[in-house]
């Protein structure tokens, strides 16, 4: 295993774990969460899809939205509008959002997961979900 060099690296490695053991509890009953998948593409991570993903996983955390799994995803071929994310609320079609950053993320978690209200941002309905 390599040496960790940097708190960042650290806190990189930790959240990775926790992610994966988030999920593997929640994994069972997943049609039942707030999916939120990130594009983790090239493209994306370029764009701050990590900032992003890292983001979502601490405010939904922080606000104390249990009912929520984060995980990330390939291309969705939306590179023009990265950083995206697909949200898909309990019993309802996905929604992908584009040119999402802190600001966006925040707006998404406040509007659409906690009121099911839809924000700015969203990309058509002509793709299927992310598998």
């Amino acid at each position: 295993m390599a040496k960790i060099k940097s708190l960042d690296e650290l806190m990189k490695i930790k959240n990775d774990v926790k992610n994966k053991v988030s999920l593997r509890e929640k994994g069972e009953n997943v049609d039942t969460l707030i999916q939120i998948k990130v594009a983790m593409a090239t493209c994306g991570i370029a764009a701050g899809a990590r900032e992003v993903m890292d983001y979502m996983i601490q405010e939904t955390h922080r606000q104390g939205i249990d009912n929520v799994v984060v995980t990330q995803t390939g291309c969705m071929s939306y590179c023009y509008a990265e950083p995206t994310i697909e949200v898909t609320l309990p019993n309802q079609e996905p929604v992908v959002f584009g040119d999402v950053d802190e600001t966006k993320a925040k707006e998404i978690i406040e509007k659409y997961l906690k009121a099911g209200e839809l924000v700015d941002g969203i990309i058509p309905a002509t793709h299927k979900t992310v598998e």
